[in-house]
């Protein structure tokens, strides 16, 4: 089967070079070996709200690209629809700019406060301002993972693992950093995040510290060890969203594990093993994570032990989560957002959205939670 991109469900393929496609119905039955029906979601169950969240504003932002994502700078939320690029008051939601691509729209949005980024179906890397495009050029592959726009460069990595740096002002490449990998690649959006002055990227199941400006290798840990018997099995690359917590970075290596690693020493801090695909949520206490039939587990973030396990959540569909207000959130594929308690994983409180799937990965800052549905919903909710 050379040259092919094998294609699970929700719209996240497995690539090899060539570009050939083929579909394969549902995440679960690769995972678990082809079931001949998607799992029935656990019914919701009864529960007392100790926690009380209301909504602030709504708006539909249209049909949202494959790769949901949205950044916050500032005050301002950038956020794309498949043919244009928004940029919002965070606050109120209000419009401040509504800027066309030629081209679907693939990815989330790179975005730094005056910059925005975004590739499209055809590998085209947009770069524009409030008012316009500012340059377009055409990548060799294509991209699953938002560009990162900081330090007056735009970053990308692609699904063939390369990691690519452009000037920001005229869209000069500047340098490439490209390890050869497994013949098969994960398209779906993976780790691209800055750490003080210096670019962290997975790159397979490695976590590589670049000089942002040289491109050369500062650090290069493994996370996890692939395993398996087939390619789709040793697929292990990690998978974002990544969490920081001061100097550590807890990630998701793909049906593999969950990991801490101290970034200032590149060392491992801990590792346990989840067969999850979705990014994890972590703050000063806990690490939250959903595995692929979305049972959720808590660790403790300094010594990875265990806290607890539920699943009263399974199979239900579940987004990467966040910590907010207190509680570990997770949106669900009928578009209710989760709230858990931290120490135990009890429900404090299940919020309604427009009943499409919680598609993109929940943002936060200390007042307000985003939510992106799948059929454009954007919501921004608040503690009372």
């Amino acid at each position: 089967m050379a040259g092919a991109v094998v294609r699970r469900g929700g719209g996240r393929p497995l690539r090899r070079s060539g570009w050939v496609q083929l579909l394969v119905v549902g995440l679960s039955a690769w995972l678990v070996g082809c079931a001949a029906e998607k799992p029935v979601p656990a019914p919701l169950q009864d529960y007392a709200p100790k926690l009380k969240v209301a909504s602030d504003w709504s708006r539909s932002i249209g049909a949202p690209p494959a790769y949901l994502s949205m950044v916050r700078a500032g005050h301002q939320l950038a956020v794309a629809n498949r043919d244009e690029v928004l940029l919002l008051e965070a606050t109120t939601g209000a419009e401040q700019a509504r800027l066309p691509v030629n081209g679907r729209i693939e990815t989330g949005v790179g975005f730094d406060g005056r910059h925005m980024a975004v590739v499209t179906e055809a590998s085209d890397l947009v770069v524009l301002d409030a008012s316009r495009e500012v340059w377009r050029l055409r990548l060799a592959s294509p991209v699953a993972t938002a560009p990162l726009v900081a330090g007056g460069r735009v970053f990308v990595l692609t699904v063939d693992r390369r990691v690519e740096a452009y000037d920001l002002l005229d869209g000069q490449r500047l340098w490439v950093h490209r390890r050869p990998g497994e013949p098969l690649n994960l398209s779906q959006p993976g780790v691209l995040m800055a750490y003080k002055d210096t670019l962290l990227v997975g790159v397979g199941a490695r976590l590589v510290g670049l000089d942002p400006l040289q491109g050369s290798v500062r650090s290069d840990l493994a996370v996890a060890a692939s395993r398996g018997v087939n390619e789709v099995e040793r697929l292990s690359d990690l998978v974002g969203p990544a969490a920081r917590v001061g100097d550590t970075i807890c990630l998701r290596s793909f049906q593999v594990a969950v990991a801490c690693v101290n970034a200032e020493r590149a060392n491992l801090l801990w590792s346990r093993q989840q067969s999850g695909y979705q990014g994890l949520a972590a703050d000063a206490d806990v690490v939250v994570a959903a595995d692929s039939s979305d049972r959720v587990t808590a660790w403790k973030r300094s010594s990875g032990d265990l806290l607890w396990s539920t699943e009263r959540l399974r199979n239900r569909g579940l987004s990467a989560p966040v910590s907010f207000a207190g509680a570990v959130v997770f949106g669900d594929g009928e578009g209710w957002l989760h709230f858990l308690d931290r120490s135990r994983g009890e429900t404090l409180l299940r919020l309604p959205t427009d009943g499409s799937a919680v598609a993109a990965p929940l943002l936060r800052d200390a007042h307000r939670l985003w939510v992106l549905t799948r059929d454009g919903r954007l919501q921004a909710f608040r503690p009372e």
